[in-house]
């Protein structure tokens, strides 16, 4: 763990992990997992299939026993207190179910528990008001991934756990649970969130933990790990063969190439800015800035492939604590 500054404390965990190991016979789904989530942060659980991902969060709940390790969830321990921290975490799980015939409204009033948010606010906030009447078995998948957020939140969880937050949700659905997630945030609660979407994590995390066969790769914001892993721009448009000696001079300019008329910049981020007031400064004798110019910077997809293609990661790798914004 990395120490900090004096001017700057430690912040406080929700979720500690340390050493945990997981396995199903001869093959080892979690391997000696270290995990921090920051309170009042919203966390991303991010890797391939079979990262061990699911099975972490499933450990953090009780609902799986680990092999080994300690698991401290809000200062409790999940295997001992497991009645408390049903009161205190919400979840939305990849694999939940509820009874074909139970009606929204219905699901509601069962889980939902003294001192619980208003229902029907979260009903509405979620497209599911006209739908208390409907049997689970009727609903969409998209509305009954719905109706399991509605669940997580009822009850003013500390945290909220969430595996595949919009798996069959329609893009309009999925930015309005995007929202509510942000909205999360502004509250205090702590989100730990498992998802495939990238996107999803780049728009909604705070920090970003990369798994691969049950370890950790690396651990920051997304764009820490962008920086890291990805930092490359590439910047093409159309323009004469000689321009490429120039622009091989300008600042983060790694390297510059022209075939049949199409020039070719690659370096960091700042050297897109470099470009674009180099082709300005020229429009006037160019005849304007090239219509045809495009600038593709990596993304947290980019960072997620490099890592998993990279070297098996250090023995300890950097922890959320540990690693700069």
């Amino acid at each position: 763990m990395t120490s900090h500054p004096a001017h700057e404390p430690a912040p406080e965990m929700a979720v500690t992990v340390r050493g945990l190991r997981k396995s199903y016979g001869d093959r080892v789904v979690v391997d000696d997992l270290d995990l921090d989530v920051p309170a009042g942060r919203v966390v991303g659980l991010i890797g391939a299939n079979g990262a061990g991902k699911t099975t972490t969060v499933e450990c953090l709940q009780g609902l799986r026993r680990p092999d080994a390790g300690e698991i401290r969830v809000l200062g409790l321990d999940p295997r001992r207190d497991a009645q408390a921290l049903r009161r205190v975490v919400g979840s939305q799980l990849q694999s939940s179910a509820l009874p074909d015939r139970l009606r929204v409204g219905e699901a509601v009033r069962l889980f939902a528990e003294t001192g619980a948010r208003d229902p029907d606010e979260l009903l509405e906030r979620f497209g599911l008001a006209g739908k208390r009447r409907t049997p689970f078995a009727g609903m969409s998948g998209g509305e009954q991934q719905r109706l399991f957020l509605v669940l997580a939140l009822l009850n003013r969880p500390r945290l909220v756990i969430l595996d595949e937050l919009t798996q069959g949700l329609d893009p309009a659905a999925r930015r309005e649970v995007w929202a509510s997630v942000a909205q999360l945030r502004e509250e205090g609660t702590t989100v730990l969130l498992v998802t495939h979407e990238l996107a999803e994590a780049e728009a909604l995390c705070d920090h970003v933990v990369a798994m691969r066969d049950g370890r950790v790769l690396d651990a920051g914001s997304p764009a820490a790990l962008v920086a890291r892993h990805a930092s490359g721009a590439t910047t093409t448009f159309t323009g004469p063969p000689g321009a490429v000696d120039v622009l091989r001079t300008l600042p983060g300019v790694r390297r510059a190439t022209a075939a049949d008329g199409l020039v070719r910049v690659e370096g960091d981020r700042a050297s897109i800015a470099h470009v674009g007031a180099w082709l300005v400064a020229r429009a006037p004798e160019a005849g304007g800035v090239p219509a045809d110019l495009t600038v593709d910077v990596p993304d947290l997809e980019s960072a997620l492939l490099s890592l998993l293609e990279s070297p098996d990661p250090a023995p300890d790798p950097p922890t959320l604590t540990g690693v700069a914004p």
